[in-house]
């Protein structure tokens, strides 16, 4: 069996696929491709798809049903999401991407060390679990969501880590944007190394 072939065996736990706009960060407003895989033990109190954590509670999926589902869509942007993708070797996932000219991100919380040459990497720092080094190396984008007015203090603290190419980014937690969205706004203009992300396609109404 060559590499190949193996890869068409490997198999991930799916959650959910599906074509939409991407949403959040630097890329927001692509038709995008995502892949949202089960499994995480990162347990963020607010993530708004807790039905993602148990990775027995989804079907495992073949590579090569992945892909081909993704290239009928006729988009050449795949996102990678959980979950906690990174919790899985991608290499399979992403190599297979790649062979059909897929540009591939992934959104992770950096706990574990991206396993595959993703494309883009967007680091999603949590208190409840530290990431790895790696993250700040490789990470493209820090998305950084604001729960708390002590969040800005910690989005520093992660920006001051980070490698000097990575864009930054502020979010207001979905349930609480309406109470901070003025304080982003407000930070970000003294503080003009930050942008802002708002999750559009909430605001849009799709998936």
């Amino acid at each position: 069996m060559n590499v190949a072939e193996a890869y068409t065996r490997v198999q991930l736990p799916v959650m959910e696929s599906f074509l939409t706009l991407q949403g959040e960060g630097f890329h927001a407003g692509k038709a995008a491709y995502f892949v949202r895989l089960a499994g995480c033990d990162v347990g963020c109190v607010w993530c708004d798809v807790k039905e993602s954590w148990k990775a027995d509670d989804h079907p495992l999926i073949a590579i090569q049903d992945i892909v081909e589902a993704l290239e009928k869509s006729g988009v050449k942007f795949c996102v990678i999401t959980g979950g906690e993708p990174a919790m899985y070797d991608l290499t399979a996932l992403i190599s297979k991407l790649h062979e059909k000219n897929i540009y591939t991100a992934i959104e992770t919380s950096g706990c574990y060390p991206v396993i595959g040459e993703i494309d883009w990497y967007c680091f999603s720092p949590k208190k409840f679990k530290s990431p790895v080094d790696e993250a700040y190396e490789r990470a493209n984008e820090l998305k950084v969501i604001i729960n708390h007015p002590s969040d800005f203090e910690w989005a520093e603290q992660h920006a001051s880590r980070i490698n000097p190419d990575c864009k930054l980014f502020l979010q207001p937690e979905w349930s609480k944007r309406e109470r901070f969205l003025p304080a982003i706004v407000e930070y970000i203009k003294t503080h003009p190394q930050w942008r802002i992300s708002l999750q559009t396609h909430k605001y849009l109404n799709i998936p």
